[in-house]
């Protein structure tokens, strides 16, 4: 009798438990407030798996229908709100695959990779250590990104992808690295922002505008209990607010309507409020066109997808994915556009 009444007061603590948990996250992740950035720094379905874990746990010492509802409420929540899950319309679509991108509409593709390249300290045995070059020249691509790279390092990368016959631009500790021709460069002129700004001149004649952001590191700290821990991601948070807005000011002094693709490592999830500063006029690659585990963070077991491509309507993105490099710690980010004519 005493073991009864001990699991079920076990099993109702653990539906609490679960109903609060949920509350908290709804209004976390619909809201997202800065002074909740702590909270929101870990992806939905974390937090979904533990409300999940309480739910299923619960039901085993009740039996009861409202742990399954209450279970079945925490999977639609996951389901809706999760990054991950936001891809699943495109089931059917290609990734892109090494190689040339090739055309559609008979049309050339352009392709564009981002990488946090971590100063190549990850895998090889040759001189350059992690040399990503071999694992991004397998894409071919037209343009890259790069984070955390030293300028000896982006020149590498260039001569290894074109030969010599590309162009780059290095601003702080990031890369730009094309195969066609860079006629302009704009970067903050103060502030030490890892935000870099060029013009690319395809054979065409045509110009498009290309950013590349390394936002503010995200903050680390898990220690929930501690108020300096709710402190330092809502300061982190503001700082990458603000690092944002300075590179869409400096990119509102370009001509108008011009294509821009707009990517890099932004220390924070597709979901994060800060990202709502380029909603109103670009596109998530991989959300458009994405396919497999988006996520870039850790390579190893990638959670979070904060290196992202964004562009403007007059591209259109026909492929995305990240693949894993031993290169980086980071994945890579490998994405396919066709431009309106």
């Amino acid at each position: 009798m005493k073991s009864s009444r001990l699991r079920r007061r076990a099993g109702w603590t653990l539906i609490g438990c679960s109903l609060l948990l949920h509350m908290v996250t709804v209004y976390a992740f619909a809201e997202h407030p800065d002074r909740l950035a702590a909270f929101t720094v870990m992806p939905i379905w974390i937090w979904g798996g533990i409300g999940l874990l309480c739910s299923t746990v619960a039901f085993w010492f009740l039996r009861a229908p409202l742990s399954l509802i209450i279970t079945g409420i925490w999977a639609m929540t996951i389901l809706l709100d999760a990054d991950e899950a936001k891809v699943i319309s495109n089931i059917g679509k290609s990734p892109p695959i090494p190689g040339a991108p090739g055309t559609a509409n008979g049309r050339p593709l352009m392709r564009v990779v981002t990488l946090n390249c971590n100063y190549f300290l990850y895998g090889g045995n040759t001189g350059l250590g992690g040399d990503p070059s071999t694992d991004l020249r397998q894409w071919d691509p037209d343009i890259v990104l790069l984070q955390e790279v030293h300028p000896h390092q982006v020149r590498h990368i260039a001569d290894t992808l074109f030969q010599g016959r590309g162009d780059y631009r290095i601003y702080a500790t990031n890369g730009v690295v094309t195969r066609w021709k860079i006629t302009r460069e704009v970067n903050p002129t103060e502030g030490g922002y890892r935000l870099q700004q060029v013009t690319i001149r395809k054979p065409d004649n045509t110009d498009i505008e290309v950013v590349n952001v390394h936002l503010q590191s995200a903050a680390t700290d898990l220690r929930l209990w501690q108020r300096d821990c709710w402190r330092t991601h809502t300061i982190n948070r503001m700082q990458r607010r603000k690092e944002l807005n300075i590179a869409l000011t400096i990119l509102a002094d370009t001509p108008p309507q011009k294509p821009t693709i707009f990517g890099g490592d932004f220390n924070s999830p597709p979901g994060d409020p800060i990202q709502d500063l380029l909603r109103a006029d670009f596109r998530d690659a991989f959300i458009e066109a994405g396919v497999g585990w988006g996520d870039t963070f850790q390579r190893r077991i990638p959670i979070l997808r904060i290196d992202q491509i964004h562009y403007t309507p007059q591209f259109k993105a026909l492929r995305c994915a990240a693949f894993t490099t031993r290169r980086s710690d980071h994945r890579m980010v490998v994405a396919d556009f066709l431009q309106s004519s």
